[in-house]
């Protein structure tokens, strides 16, 4: 790749393209189909309230070309935030071109001279092509299971 990555945070602008991500994303690793009318909403109140969530994108040449959010969890156990990494989605055309891993770095970056306590994410338990990822960054399995109570999947059909 000859052109610059660039990782900026996300900007109101940003947030038809992280909702067409975020959507993309739903349905190749998930199998979802994400409601529109919650999803961008939902978009646009991460990138405008940076205490509950941050939106970072990849930018080569002005396109968005992949984008990550982190939310926030309090470790009473360890006195710091865990920041946690969410709606990861690299466009097709820029994967296999270090799109994540110049995120990810960023992020951690950051985490660390906030002095968050370290970072975390979820992933489909079949989605092997990212746990590698994941594994080459220095991440480990945590031995977590994540359990949800999810009560809007049946008030707007979303998932199983």
């Amino acid at each position: 790749m000859s052109t610059p990555i660039r990782i900026r945070s996300a900007t109101l602008a940003d947030a038809p393209t992280l909702a067409q991500y975020n959507a993309a994303m739903a349905l190749e690793t998930e199998h979802k189909i994400l409601d529109p009318t919650l999803l961008r909403p939902g978009v646009e109140r991460a990138i405008t309230h940076a205490q509950a969530a941050r939106y970072y994108v990849a930018d080569i040449d002005n396109q968005v070309v992949g984008q990550l959010m982190v939310t926030f969890e309090w470790s009473d156990w360890r006195n710091a935030d865990f920041w946690w990494i969410q709606s990861v989605y690299v466009h097709p055309d820029f994967r296999s071109q270090g799109v994540f891993k110049f995120l990810y770095r960023h992020v951690e970056q950051l985490a660390r001279e906030a002095g968050a306590c370290g970072l975390r994410l979820y992933v489909e338990r079949d989605n092997t092509r990212a746990q590698e990822v994941y594994r080459r960054l220095g991440m480990s399995d945590s031995g977590y299971a994540v359990f949800e109570t999810d009560w809007t999947k049946n008030a707007q059909g979303a998932g199983e």
